[in-house]
């Protein structure tokens, strides 16, 4: 048995931080992630904050998004990407790398990854692929 039952008693606020600091430090910097980074807008400041607040209460933490957005609908903020399996995939492999980076915890990275399938596959929003148009990118 684990000595915790969640991912933020795993993580803890500062753990969660971090992994989105990860994240999108990854992202910025990592060429297989560039068209994932072209969604984004140049400021990655505001967006960082807003996935910290959602990952918190997703992860068992106090639900933050929720109380300064009032829904934690993750599908209307990306209905105007194009989000298909290749996206889905880069984004899964960046979060699986940024959680590498600050976790050697085997058993929270096993409580993580069919939850982070399910909400990567949920944001999907096409099955096909097309070319990341780098003018259409996220209003933070």
């Amino acid at each position: 048995m684990s000595a915790y039952n969640t991912p933020y008693e795993a993580l803890g606020a500062d753990g969660i931080r971090d992994l989105v600091n990860t994240f999108y430090d990854l992202m910025d910097s990592d060429p297989q992630f560039a068209d994932l980074r072209a969604m984004h807008a140049p400021d990655l400041g505001p967006i960082k904050q807003k996935l910290i607040e959602y990952l918190t209460g997703w992860m068992g933490g106090p639900p933050l998004y929720a109380e300064k957005y009032g829904t934690v609908c993750m599908t209307e903020p990306h209905e105007h990407y194009w989000i298909g399996p290749k996206a889905r995939d880069e984004w899964l492999t960046c979060m699986k790398m940024a959680l590498d980076a600050v976790s050697d915890d085997e058993q929270l990275k096993k409580m993580m990854e069919v939850p982070l399938f399910r909400i990567a596959d949920a944001v999907r929003n096409r099955d096909g692929e097309r070319t990341v148009d780098p003018g259409v990118i996220a209003s933070g």
